[in-house]
């Protein structure tokens, strides 16, 4: 004989298990490839919503400043504050500079026209001659490759993840005026070195914003998307450094959803995801992130969301092994960049200071 209460608990436990099992189908169910797919419509009118009350509620501004490379994120950004701002208190910058891709500033231009907002040209070139971009960049290369010259042109890549364990441990790949490459690691003083000088770009760039937003009392956009936001892409007071950022809780896929509701241009949306960072072409893959953005979103999510191993590997087209790296990469990623995400430490809180 089974006493009750012993079997109320033994009754609880077998229902438990079958809410468990239930719960474990209904999550491999939803783990396909279209998880990530979202209302547009809605996730638009919700972003413009919180974009104007941020902007005129909250910041107190008249507007907002963004500045457009031509990639995806940052004209879904212009195009979401034009839909919640409207197109006469948007305002854009172009901001190109010795490196930079003729296609980004036509590309961005496109959009521009499109939407009909202000725009202006601020070609950083001089600025960042003028605080030793180039010229501390060219000296780091040169510890590795003595003969390269302004001539020649680079890029740094990382290894993939899908061929083994790997460090994350950048490689630098120059090419000849003749067109030959070489590749090698860096030292870790030359790679400190060449990362700190090209992060003027982005310093730079943030700085240009700023000073527009201030003589127009408008608030500054950040374009971060959610895999670059929670991987620590972005570098710390330059592209990581913003009054409001739209669209850091959409996964990139999302992103590319909602552009194709906003009418972004085909241009754009089919244009491969780039730094457009050093002289030689580099997707956001090669520099940083362990796969193509598609699937490292649906990664992402499984992480986040405590999908087995064995139902990412499936959805995704990887093995178990692969997607067990690609996870163990997110967390260092995360434990790495976590400083670019804390505000300025203090002794003592000031507690006379609002936070909201």
């Amino acid at each position: 004989m089974i006493s009750g209460d012993l079997w109320t608990i033994w009754c609880n436990i077998i229902i438990l298990g079958i809410n468990f099992q239930k719960q474990s189908k209904y999550q491999i169910m939803l783990f396909k490839k279209d998880v990530l797919k979202v209302n547009p419509d809605k996730v638009i009118a919700e972003i413009a919503s919180a974009i104007k009350h941020q902007v005129v509620d909250v910041l107190r501004r008249r507007g907002a400043v963004v500045g457009l490379s031509g990639g995806i994120d940052s004209s879904v950004c212009t195009a979401l504050c034009t839909h919640a701002l409207g197109k006469d208190n948007v305002f854009v910058i172009f901001m190109p500079e010795r490196v930079s891709a003729p296609e980004s500033l036509s590309l961005g231009q496109l959009l521009t026209n499109q939407l009909g907002v202000n725009s202006t040209i601020e070609n950083l070139t001089s600025a960042l001659e003028g605080v030793g971009c180039y010229t501390r960049q060219l000296e780091a290369i040169r510890e590795v490759f003595p003969k390269y010259d302004n001539n020649w042109k680079c890029k740094v890549t990382i290894p993939s993840i899908l061929q083994g364990d790997r460090l994350n441990v950048l490689r630098l790949t120059v090419e000849s005026p003749s067109g030959e490459q070489s590749s090698a690691r860096m030292p870790l003083a030359a790679y400190l070195k060449l990362i700190a000088a090209t992060n003027w770009k982005q310093r730079i760039r943030k700085a240009m914003e700023y000073y527009h937003a201030d003589r127009l009392n408008y608030a500054v956009c950040g374009t971060p998307n959610r895999l670059e936001y929670d991987q620590g892409f972005f570098v710390k007071n330059g592209d990581g450094s913003a009054d409001f950022k739209p669209i850091a809780h959409l996964y990139k896929t999302q992103v590319y959803e909602i552009a194709h509701a906003l009418g972004i241009p085909k241009e754009i949306t089919s244009r491969p995801p780039t730094t457009d960072t050093y002289s030689l072409a580099q997707t956001q893959e090669e520099f940083y992130f362990a796969l193509p953005y598609d699937k490292m979103d649906l990664c992402l999510y499984a992480h986040n969301n405590n999908i087995p191993v064995g139902d990412v590997a499936s959805a995704v087209g990887l093995s178990a092994e692969q997607v067990e790296r690609v996870f163990k990469d997110i967390e260092s990623k995360r434990r790495g960049t976590h400083y670019l995400h804390m505000p300025p430490m203090l002794v003592e809180p000031v507690t006379e200071i609002r936070k909201d």
